[in-house]
């Protein structure tokens, strides 16, 4: 099996040193390379292809956010998904990184077992949130935008099924595919088949923006 590969952006050294020794330390996972600002990991996004970005959203010169959208907008790295490390559990940009396709979201102390669950969450397209960040964030920076809009409501909520706009409602609560199973009395390929077929009517890269997509929409 391929090893997956991951790309560490930071500006700080110390935490690059440690993300990087977490990652060449777990068994399955590769470095990829390291950057210190968002032009450069974008730079070396485009010329290594790795399948994961941790990438820190608050850097000086070019910031997280704006290199996360290069990334989600380049089609040649349509297969690297970002997951975003922050500093703050309340960070503001949280929201609109997600809105603009970020895979999920690390508090950079998290514990090493989340990071590299994290990681490999991002590059199976099962990625969730931190655990502390998930629904405090969700919940905080999506608030003042729970009441759907015309604009906001996605016109291929219409496609889904009674038991698929459940399961998006669970999805938008942080809900993995073996809670799903259990809450929802199915088999844990069963959640997967629905979560797979929300992601295809809707349109969304992954579970990260079927968040985005049932906040905007008034599902959560």
């Amino acid at each position: 099996m391929t090893d997956i590969t991951v790309l560490i952006t930071d500006d700080q050294p110390l935490v690059r040193m440690g993300l990087r020794a977490l990652v060449a330390s777990e068994p399955g996972l590769a470095v990829a390379g390291e950057a210190s600002d968002g032009a450069e990991g974008v730079a070396l996004a485009q010329q290594v292809h790795p399948d994961v970005v941790l990438m820190d959203i608050r850097m000086p010169g070019t910031d997280g956010l704006t290199a996360l959208r290069t990334i989600v907008g380049d089609p040649d790295l349509a297969g690297t998904h970002v997951v975003m490390l922050t500093t703050f559990e309340l960070d503001e940009y949280v929201f609109a990184a997600l809105e603009a396709g970020a895979s999920g979201f690390l508090i950079k102390d998290a514990d090493p077992d989340d990071i590299v669950r994290a990681i490999r969450a991002a590059a199976s397209g099962e990625s969730l949130l931190s655990p502390t960040v998930t629904r405090t964030v969700i919940r905080t920076f999506a608030g003042a935008r729970r009441t759907p809009t015309p604009s906001g409501r996605h016109p291929g909520l219409d496609d889904l099924t009674e038991r698929e706009r459940e399961v998006l409602e669970l999805v938008a609560q942080g809900l993995n595919n073996d809670e799903l199973a259990e809450r929802l009395f199915i088999s844990k390929a069963t959640a997967r088949t629905h979560v797979s077929h929300i992601l295809l009517k809707l349109g969304a890269r992954d579970r990260a923006q079927l968040v985005v997509i049932a906040y905007q929409s008034g599902l959560a």
